[in-house]
């Protein structure tokens, strides 16, 4: 007979099931991206998200009670977030644990009050909610919670199987929602996600024999990036504070701006590559020290730890040179993290910058710009929540803006910046690399926080972007049939031109941004083009549209051959 009421443990055991379900379908789940391209990464983000959350949980152990796995799984979430779709499922972590936490029991009536607010708080999390979408799965999963225990279900078993049942029926009906789902023949690859979580959890809560090992998962943030690789090794390659010392205060006392300011004060006199976040009642802590001890020490004085993780990265790294060598430098088969890379270190100003970027030649437009911090990332690499708010305790501002410049990375920036206590962190939601260069252009210093805000977010509207890639598979978007490997010239709202030519395509697509009104023709050529084809397309293009100016630039963006702004 199944279980009528879910305690800590088997709830810690259901979710780290679910995280594992969701990591073993990962890839799947990436290929469900409507656009074609070689950079989807819904599935990457969804595990990174919640395995973030289930390594927090799975250190608590088998005593744990509801309250602590409650926390470990919203503050875990919260940080690890990654992509639009990682950071809504936190956000729907975030609701469904706030009315659990308090009760030792879960019953029928319990989970249906917590699918409703997990998805309150979820569409809050969003600015313009669009149906079809993980938000659509999961309110339809909450409105037969619902249905369900108004009309009185007592089995256990037979409510949550008729809800993801449910689910797998909303799940179907997105590309009826969504005419774009429906032109690329696949469902919404958020709520596929989600879909798998529920199944990996019914699973747990049936018994099934299901592997928890979380150190059995491939830590995987997207597709191999051999630029990547090479700044990882760079970042170990002289390491001055030794231990990577993680653990989150359980607060006893109250601990305000002014002691958290203290708190980081003390980190940063013993070490670097600081976090420290509140929320709610518990600290989230991350500092690269010396000597664990002292940070520790200090952070007793504040309330119990849990989730401690002191790592030794020079053994780590000498380690990693002899697999290295042992491989013969070969690239292992597993990507990395996105690397956050200091620019120059500031004095104090009242205002700084934070750019989203990749690519040697985008990152050095920036730099020259005059922003303090570069997040290496972007597709297939998007900085989480966590990494986000690392790089704003680099730059020694009051007032910080963060470009994203890329639309997977705008809700992370947003989450980052409410948990922000003592800067002012703005989000300028920057979908591409040229808006995010137009807007630290038009930054003024002379002008107010405000003013340039307004100005900023005004100027962003006025560039047009393309970007040419090549297609992954067979498909048709936008009443246009793409095969397996043609070029692709992708424009702000949808595909502009398609072929097996990469220059025409790219001609095509220019060809469709640019009108009456545009001035300047931008180019920024990607680590696959040679400068010799990029000055080509430059020369037939200036001769096409020789009423704009036309700017050539080596961007070094890996995936995209170019990317073309038109203003």
């Amino acid at each position: 007979m199944s279980l009528q009421q879910i305690d800590a443990k088997m709830l810690s055991k259901m979710f780290l099931a679910g995280a594992k379900n969701l990591e073993s379908k990962k890839e799947w789940i990436n290929e469900l991206n409507v656009f074609p391209v070689p950079d989807g990464d819904t599935g990457t983000n969804m595990t990174m998200t919640i395995m973030s959350a289930a390594r927090e949980v799975a250190a608590l152990g088998d005593d744990a009670n509801m309250e602590e796995i409650c926390k470990a799984i919203s503050s875990g979430s919260l940080r690890g977030a990654r992509g639009n779709s990682g950071v809504i499922l936190s956000q729907l972590f975030r609701g469904f644990t706030k009315v659990i936490k308090t009760q030792e029991q879960l019953t029928i009536p319990v989970f249906a009050d917590a699918f409703d607010k997990a998805v309150e708080t979820a569409y809050k999390a969003v600015m313009k909610p669009k149906e079809g979408t993980i938000l659509t799965v999961a309110k339809g999963a909450a409105e037969k919670a619902r249905e369900l225990c108004d009309d009185g279900a007592e089995d256990m078993e037979a409510f949550f199987a008729a809800v993801i049942e449910h689910a797998e029926y909303v799940l179907s009906q997105t590309p009826e929602m969504l005419p774009v789902l429906k032109q690329a023949g696949v469902v919404d690859s958020g709520g596929q996600g989600l879909v798998e979580v529920l199944h990996g959890a019914f699973d747990a809560y049936l018994g099934k024999e299901v592997n928890l090992d979380l150190n059995a998962a491939p830590a995987q943030t997207g597709k191999t990036n051999s630029k990547m690789s090479s700044y990882d090794a760079q970042a170990n390659a002289d390491i001055k504070f030794g231990y990577c010392t993680e653990f989150i205060i359980l607060l006893n006392k109250t601990f305000n701006v002014k002691a958290e300011m203290d708190f980081k004060a003390f980190l940063e006199s013993i070490g670097d590559s600081i976090v420290c976040v509140a929320d709610d009642d518990v600290v989230k802590v991350h500092v690269h020290t010396n000597d664990p001890g002292l940070a520790i020490q200090k952070a007793l004085k504040y309330g119990a730890l849990s989730n401690m993780k002191i790592d030794n990265m020079r053994l780590e790294h000498q380690e990693k040179l002899f697999k290295m060598a042992e491989n013969n430098g070969a690239a292992e088969n597993t990507a990395t993290a996105p690397v956050a890379e200091p620019v120059a270190e500031q004095p104090h100003k009242e205002v700084g910058f934070i750019a989203v970027s990749v690519g040697d030649g985008v990152n050095e437009i920036f730099r020259s710009l005059g922003v303090d911090y570069i997040i290496e990332g972007g597709q297939t690499m998007n900085p989480s929540t966590a990494d986000i708010l690392d790089a704003v305790e680099k730059v020694n501002a009051d007032n910080i803006f963060i470009l994203p410049n890329n639309k997977n990375i705008i809700l992370a920036a947003n989450q980052a910046a409410e948990l922000m206590t003592d800067k002012n962190l703005l989000v300028i939601p920057t979908k591409t690399i040229p808006q995010g260069i137009t807007a630290v252009i038009n930054f003024v210093p002379e002008l107010s926080i405000d003013d340039n805000e307004s100005a900023m977010l005004e100027e962003i509207k006025r560039v047009k972007t393309g970007q040419v890639t090549y297609a992954v598979r067979d498909t048709v978007i936008d009443e246009k049939e793409i095969k397996k490997d043609d070029y692709m010239g992708i424009g702000d709202s949808g595909i502009l031109a398609v072929g097996q030519d990469m220059k025409q395509v790219t001609k095509e697509m220019v060809a469709a941004m640019v009108d009456d009104n545009s001035e300047l023709i931008s180019i920024y050529y990607g680590s696959d083009v040679s400068e010799e084809d990029a000055e080509g397309l430059r020369a037939e293009l200036e001769s096409e549209f020789g009423f704009c100016d036309i700017e050539l630039q080596a961007g070094g963006q890996p995936i995209y051959y170019y990317v073309i702004s038109v203003e």
